[in-house]
């Protein structure tokens, strides 16, 4: 296989698979060893590719030089117009104001043509039903997530129960009219899902837990997939 064969094939892989990616399964899909595989990513780093990951933590494709923006089907538009539409309704200010800014700078890379097809899309988003505000910890969360930054805080659990916890948060997920923070409880070294409205005295702490995120996550969610559905809960 060519050079330029296989680097195609390996950033078409790391396109369609989910992210991050392990070495192991981008040199089964691209037919190259780990070695080469290794020198395949440093070579389309240089060519442009900004690829997150390293060796034993899996890679994450975040900018394609070889797909442009503009690039995009009208269903296409129509799909992004709709889940920003939600993001505005669903997250905190600062990602509804993300929300408008990835839309505008979206659309102004698009041809005329499509141009007019996200301004005047087929779809609109209408909830009848208002979910509460999301508590101004939010962002606080999300930025330890990134950060991968221990978090220090108070927790009331459903029966009433008050304690002061460390968690390592690893994911907010967005349900229909709650949110929800995956984590690692410190308190009690075990997975647990904890509701954002119950947060207080939220703050972050010095501890790091890099980069043990992406692979707890992992974890947690397998954990949650093989067993009953219950409601969340610390």
């Amino acid at each position: 296989m060519s050079r330029a064969d296989r680097l195609f094939r390996l950033l078409a892989a790391l396109r369609s698979l989910p992210q991050p990616v392990t070495a192991a399964r981008l040199a089964e899909e691209t037919g190259v060893s780990s070695r080469q595989l290794y020198r395949d990513i440093e070579a389309l780093r240089a060519g442009g590719a900004l690829i997150d990951g390293a060796a034993g933590f899996g890679y994450t494709l975040t900018e394609d030089p070889a797909l442009p923006p503009q690039m995009l089907t009208r269903l296409e538009v129509e799909a992004l117009a709709l889940g920003l539409a939600e993001v505005r309704l669903a997250g905190d200010p600062a990602l509804a104001r993300a929300a408008d800014s990835a839309l505008a700078k979206i659309v102004a890379t698009l041809p005329d043509r499509v141009q007019a097809q996200a301004v005047h899309t087929a779809h609109q988003l209408h909830r009848y039903e208002t979910r509460p505000p999301p508590p101004p910890h939010l962002a606080l969360l999300r930025e330890a997530i990134w950060e991968e930054r221990a978090l220090d805080l108070t927790y009331t659990d459903r029966a009433g129960e008050v304690t002061r916890r460390r968690i390592w948060p690893l994911s907010v997920v967005f349900l229909d009219r709650a949110l929800l923070c995956l984590a690692q409880c410190r308190l009690r070294m075990d997975f647990r899902r904890f509701h954002l409205s119950s947060m207080s005295d939220v703050t972050l702490a010095e501890e790091h837990f890099r980069p043990r995120r992406v692979p707890l996550l992992r974890a947690f969610l397998a954990e949650i997939r093989s067993r009953p559905a219950h409601r969340p809960g610390p």
